[in-house]
């Protein structure tokens, strides 16, 4: 199974056999005496790609459960001994602020060096559907103020609201504060529309009565920066956050948007790492929580 799963992963047979650290030949052995125990072909293979037949696809959500559940096994034996092991896979989006999440992984990489860190970055409604497939173990997101993820535990962080950002040369670079109405004429660069971190920008114009121009897109806070710097458009990002981009002038906002940050995890008992992790985070996994 974890053979069918990296050639899946990587559509090639020797590139798989590299990540399973085992000869292509042995590799393509194991799958065809699979593919005969279940009387199905789960490649179709050419010269020139590799791809999952109809019972392929079938079959790789199953594996996929089998060797989480079996790895699972491994976690909860080593935990009964009081050894902390496996794997923890975390989501967060580009914007995290409500913790230092390089810091906090470094200390529990510390406390725990048997445990395999990942980390996925990307946007609230994508993680919150990692977590609910159980991709993901963990997840930190940023969505508008009275909106909860649905399907997992969770628990509320820090509520922040959000701040423009202008070129050096910008005519407003000097000002302190601004409103939305101020910053009606101007070409903004955002998330992509209909994504929660997009959401919480969209709907404080509209409550503002005033409408915006956005002109680009994009889905990484260094693009958003670089387009900025450059003076092509403004920009709105978390005050928490933009510490981080110290060569851009920062305006406050009366009327700013606003957003809550959540940590979120599986609503089903979490894995001894995931407790663990949560519980470095000071959140008894299962304490009380939204659901």
């Amino acid at each position: 199974m974890r053979y069918v799963v990296a050639v899946a992963e990587t559509s090639n047979f020797t590139r798989a056999a590299e990540q399973c650290l085992v000869v292509q030949s042995a590799l393509s052995h194991q799958i065809a005496r699979l593919e005969r125990e279940l009387g199905a072909k789960l490649f179709d293979r050419t010269s020139r790609r590799v791809r999952l037949t109809l019972a392929g696809e079938a079959f790789l959500p199953a594996a996929r459960q089998a060797l989480d559940a079996a790895e699972r096994a491994q976690a909860e034996v080593a935990a009964a001994v009081g050894e902390i092991r496996g794997r923890l896979a975390i989501g967060a989006i580009p914007t995290v602020a409500a913790v230092d999440l390089p810091a906090v992984l470094k200390d529990f990489h510390l406390r725990h060096r048997q445990v395999r860190i990942s980390l996925r970055s990307g946007g609230s409604e994508v993680l919150t559907e990692q977590v609910r497939q159980g991709t993901l173990d963990v997840a930190f997101l940023g969505l508008p103020l009275g909106l909860r993820p649905q399907g997992v535990r969770g628990r509320e962080l820090a509520r922040g609201e959000l701040v423009a950002l202008v070129a050096r040369d910008h005519p407003l670079a000097d000002e302190e504060h601004v409103d939305l109405r101020q910053l009606a004429d101007e070409l903004f660069v955002d998330f992509p529309s209909g994504t929660a971190a997009r959401a919480q920008s969209d709907e404080a114009f509209a409550a503002a009565g005033v409408r915006r121009e956005v002109a680009f897109e994009v889905t990484t806070v260094d693009f958003i920066a670089r387009l900025i710097e450059q003076g092509l458009c403004i920009g709105l990002l978390p005050a928490a956050f933009v510490s981080q981009l110290p060569d851009l002038p920062v305006l406050r906002i009366h009327d700013a948007p606003s957003r809550m940050e959540h940590l979120i995890w599986s609503r089903f008992t979490p894995s001894p790492v995931a407790a663990a992790f949560l519980s470095s985070l000071g959140v008894p996994a299962a304490g009380s929580s939204y659901s």
